[in-house]
């Protein structure tokens, strides 16, 4: 059977088959919601070899929605209407597969589970634990707590405890940086023993960080930059993104029909010098191209730092060192920089799934776990 997954974010939509084709295309959901269903059909134009349709989003906290249960719903009803009379089944934090249907009757439960798909299907695959045992079919909810915070019940992990305490069990983590946000996510026998399993439970845990390596504004996480004879306090204003402090170290290659940055102007180096120039509320004639550089060495080194707290939060509630780290996503450049500096990963096993698969299906990762879970279970 071929199976089409969808990872569909606020900002990009990922398509995915069991194959290892992937599709990436940008689709800002808060300007264009209506046009939702028209995009999804188009993709699935791409596959048409497609006979089910495995779903999974973020796109539910856009701001075109008023609550996160309305988001599901019209992103669910876009993806029926795009597949027609395909069979469309939706990923649960639950660990198993749901009806759109059923999962509209339980947002909650779907809303931003593609983390949870990816560690999953990591877990199964990559870490070669074929045998974890399916997720049972008793009825699926969410207990009060969860609704706000999202804790984890299944396996479960006492917030006051360490984590992998015995001696045979199998630690890792998954560490997951795309162009918007990081998930840091523990894996212990390869089920995904996050704390959290909302948004906010993941944000209050360190498991889930709003820091990506293209669309995250840089005045978003510092205030002010080293420049000439001391520090100038940066605009609050989206001059600029991570995407520009990575194209001008090199770390993302330059793409001239890439329109998606702060300004609109291409994605090249030229073009970061002038947004990054902006930041200090100056122009290119200001603030030379090396100056520009050394700006985007101090604004990647205040993220990293960032992060690698995130990590060591995570990292440290396992009881022994972490055996395997597992890299994912556009920014896997930035996550095996964070292990090799921290002293609880630093040893471990690296698995990077540009190298261990293609950097079309790392960048669609979500997209292909839930193609290749479905698959599992069909």
């Amino acid at each position: 059977m071929s199976i089409l997954g969808l990872d569909i974010g606020g900002a990009n939509i990922k398509a995915a088959d069991a194959t290892g084709r992937t599709l990436s295309r940008p689709f800002a959901m808060w300007k264009h919601p209506e046009r939702l269903a028209d995009e999804l059909a188009s993709i699935l134009r791409e596959f048409p070899q497609t006979e089910r349709v495995a779903a999974t989003m973020t796109a539910e906290l856009a701001d075109c929605f008023a609550t996160k249960s309305e988001g599901v719903r019209f992103l669910l009803t876009a993806v029926e209407a795009s597949a027609r009379e395909l069979p469309v089944d939706v990923w649960t934090t639950a660990g198993r597969f749901v009806s759109a249907r059923e999962a509209v009757s339980q947002p909650m439960l779907v809303a931003a589970a593609n983390w949870h798909a990816l560690a999953t299907w990591c877990g199964r695959e990559i870490l070669g634990l074929m045998d974890v045992s399916r997720a049972s079919k008793a009825p699926l909810t969410l207990s009060p707590q969860s609704r706000g915070e999202g804790t984890s019940t299944e396996p479960s992990v006492p917030r006051s405890s360490k984590i992998g305490s015995s001696p045979l069990a199998t630690s890792a983590l998954l560490i997951d940086i795309g162009t918007t946000t990081t998930d840091i996510i523990p894996l212990i026998d390869g089920r995904p023993v996050a704390r959290g399993l909302t948004d906010v439970g993941r944000l209050q845990t360190g498991e889930l960080s709003y820091s990506g390596v293209k669309r995250t504004p840089l005045c978003a996480f510092a205030h002010a930059v080293p420049f000439r004879d001391g520090y100038c306090p940066l605009a609050a204003e989206l001059f600029a993104t991570t995407l520009d402090i990575y194209l001008l170290l090199g770390d993302i290659a330059e793409d001239e029909q890439d329109l998606e940055t702060a300004n609109g102007k291409p994605a090249t180096k030229s073009a970061a010098h002038d947004r990054i120039a902006r930041m200090l509320c100056c122009d290119r004639d200001e603030v030379s191209f090396n100056e520009a550089v050394e700006i985007a060495r101090f604004l990647a080194d205040v993220q990293r730092q960032r992060l690698a707290g995130s990590l060591e939060r995570v990292a440290s509630r396992f009881e022994t060192p972490v055996e395997t780290v597992l890299v994912s996503g556009s920014g896997s450049f930035l996550a095996r920089r964070l292990v090799a500096e921290n002293r609880r990963t630093s040893r471990a096993k690296m698995v990077s799934l540009d190298e261990q698969l293609t950097p079309g299906i790392a960048e669609a990762a979500c997209a292909y776990a839930v193609a290749q879970l479905l698959a599992f279970e069909a």
